[in-house]
Parts: C-alpha cells; structure tokens; sequence
C-alpha cells in the first residue's frame, strides 16, 4: 500500500457533511478533562479575587482552546485507526500533566503548564499535516496555517512560563489571543493565503455531540462538587434545602441546554452544508465558552452556599453565585439565536438574564444570606427553562412575540 492510501485510512469514510458518529476513544479523551474543569473550579474557588478569576480565566481559555482543536481533528479522523488513538492517548497524558500543574500555573509550575499546551497544539497540528499530506490537499494547507498561528503564540506562552507571575498573565493573553484570532481571520498567512469554508468540510452532527458531551463534562463536575461537600457537612434544613437547590439548578441547566437547542444546531450545520464550517466555528468554537464557563462558576458558587448557606454575603459571593448562571444564560441565548437565527434571542432566556441581574443587585444591597441567593438563582433558571418550553412545546410561541412588543412599547423604545 503507498503513504498516500496509507494515510487516507487515517480519515472518516464519509460524504461531504455527513455524520460522523463520537467514537469510544473520543469518550476516553474527554475523562481527562473532567478532572482539568475539577482544578479549574477548585482554583477559582481558592483565588476568589478580580485577579484570581482574570488568572483562572486565562486557565480556562487555554484548556478549552486545547480541548476543541482537538474537537475538529477528530471530526476528519478515524478515531479507530492505530495512529489516531495513539495520537490521542499521547494527548490525554499530556493533558492530564498541563492539569495537575493547572492550580499554580500562575506559580512555581508555569514553565511545566505552558510547554505542555505548546507541545500539545504543536504536536497535533503537525500530525494533522503529515496525515493529509498528499491526501487531502486542502486541509494540509488549512493546517500548515494553523502551524503558523501557532508558532507566532508558542514564544510568547513559553516566555511567560519564566516569567514573573504579573508579566505571565500578559504574555499568555498575548499567546491566547493571537491563536484565538486564528480561526475568525480564517487563518490568513504569509504566502499561503487564507482557509475557506470549503476546508472546514465537518459533520454537524458530530461537532454538536462532541460540545454537548463537553456540557455534560462541566455539568458532571458540578454535581461532584455538590456530593463531595454534602458527604463532608452535618445534615440540616439549610444544608439540605441548599444541596436541593444545587441539584435543580444543575438539571434546569441542563433542560435549557438539551431540549432542543443542541439538537437543533446539529441539525441546522448538517443542512446549511456549503457553511457548516463557519457556522460551527462561531456557534461551538466561541460561543461555547461562555456556556461551559458558567457551569463552572455555578459550580464555585454551589460550593460557597453549601459551606455557609446562612453565612456573609459579599460581592465576590454575589458576582459568583449569580454571574455563573448569567454566563450560562447569556451563552446559551446568543447560541441558540446564532444557530437558529431568530430575529432577537430567545425571550424566555432574556427574562432569566433580567432576573439574575436583579437577584444580584437586590441581594447585595439587602444583604441576603447565600442559602436565599442561591435558591433565587435557580428559581430563575426553573423559570427560563419553564417558560422555554411551553413556548416550544404549548403554544406560547403565538403570544410571546406580542409581549415582547407590548414590554417594549411600555418601555418606550420604539418612540
């Protein structure tokens, strides 16, 4: 056989856009970040500053960023092939010591933490070079762009491994950045040009499973958090009505996520074929952030209520246990309205993100213990989840448009 159907092997037998089922060793890949998203809550929740979440936030962005490049690789690869497992086994190891070096990256372990994600992306994306050479001629190109991007940041992430812990969060949103830029530039190079969408030929349905799965990672973790510091507290009314409110807010969550915004964004790429590409790179490779970043807070948040449910309420407490949910909230809306295409973002989830803004300012100013906070916040994402369904489901969908002009009218914006 020549290195050329060798290399083709590597690759999904499918046509253009068609499914590309998440295979068992995708699953196996993806352990590996539930216990990077566990450092990441467990960070935010040791460094509850400005500072400590600008510094988890760059944390976050590096271990997504990791995570869903690697999304798109097996979205062409044949995960069953020999060298593609091997690949992602290799992954997996580097990944789980970039995590267990994760909660002082901003320490002494910054050196270790960013040649790890260096060598990870660089070694992927020359992997993926080498299996389309001669193959898929496109998509060599596609990546030797992405080489580039990747080049110009790995300097700049590396440098800030030795420097001090001030000067590292700047080199590494400089890194971060300028390979986040990649994608929205179509990977616009020196010589090489600039990708189409003709090169991001992905299956829609497998993309939208793969995030959905990376959800349920972040979900997951959440609901450990939530057992872990329940098994380590005595039993009482605050203590059991703050693990209820945990759990439910966790499953509204849920709801909002998967009753049908998942599945109808999967259906919306695999029907808009000639640009499932850029739809999935806005949809999933940005607007994701947020969703899986605000699980994550939720997650801190639970944390904070469940260890003092009837304890001081502060603004850092404030901005977590309700900025979480936001951010879900607000991820969830511009997603869906991304994928969809509706005229303005669903209103259920609009509603929700009124009344989280509005439980934070009321709570602070009339100091609210965490316990009454916390089960404000999760009435509000029942409430969303509710109200999103009977407009999907029970015909709200005939009035809801009309209320939203009535509110607006009240308001006086359309004078």
């Amino acid at each position: 056989m020549s290195k050329e159907k060798s290399r083709a092997t590597l690759f999904r037998h499918r046509g253009h856009g068609a499914a590309a089922p998440v295979t068992n060793i995708e699953l196996f890949f993806d352990l590996v970040f539930v216990f990077a998203v566990t450092q990441l809550s467990h960070r935010l929740l040791e460094h509850l500053s400005i500072m400590g979440a600008v510094e988890t936030l760059v944390l976050f962005l590096a271990v997504w960023w990791l995570w869903v490049c690697t999304c798109w690789t097996t979205n062409w690869l044949n995960p069953d092939r020999g060298p593609v497992r091997a690949m992602l086994m290799v992954m997996m190891l580097g990944t789980l010591v970039m995590a267990s070096v994760l909660p002082d990256a901003f320490g002494r372990w910054g050196v270790p933490f960013a040649i790890s994600y260096v060598v990870l992306q660089g070694g992927r994306t020359l992997f993926m070079i080498a299996a389309c050479w001669g193959v898929h001629h496109g998509r060599a190109r596609n990546f030797m762009r992405i080489a580039f991007y990747i080049l110009l940041a790995a300097p700049l992430c590396i440098a800030g491994g030795f420097a001090d812990p001030q000067s590292r969060l700047w080199f590494w949103i400089a890194g971060l950045a300028i390979e986040y830029t990649g994608p929205y530039l179509m990977f616009r190079t020196p010589f090489l040009g600039r990708s189409t969408t003709d090169d991001w030929d992905i299956s829609g349905t497998h993309m939208a499973e793969r995030c959905g799965l990376f959800i349920i990672i972040a979900l997951g973790e959440a609901v450990l958090v939530t057992g872990a510091t329940v098994a380590g507290l005595p039993p009482s009314v605050p203590t059991n009505t703050a693990f209820a409110a945990s759990f439910i807010g966790s499953a509204a969550m849920w709801w909002i996520y998967f009753d049908t915004g998942a599945e109808r964004a999967g259906a919306v790429i695999e029907r808009e074929d000639a640009d499932a590409g850029r739809i999935a790179r806005n949809a999933y490779t940005y607007l994701h952030m947020p969703i899986v970043a605000g699980v994550i807070v939720t997650a801190v948040g639970d944390e904070l209520i469940l260890s003092h449910p009837i304890g001081h309420t502060d603004l850092a407490f404030v901005l977590t246990a309700c900025g979480g949910p936001l951010l879900f909230l607000i991820g969830t809306a511009v997603f869906k309205w991304a994928t969809v295409r509706n005229v303005i973002p669903p209103f259920s989830h609009l509603l929700g993100i009124i009344l989280l803004i509005a439980i934070g300012t009321v709570g602070l100013h009339h100091h609210w213990n965490p316990l009454t906070i916390g089960v404000a916040t999760t009435g509000a994402l029942v409430f969303t989840a509710i109200w999103e369904w009977f407009s999907l489901h029970g015909g709200m969908e005939r009035w809801t448009p009309r209320l939203a002009a009535r509110l607006i009218a009240l308001t006086g914006r359309d004078r």
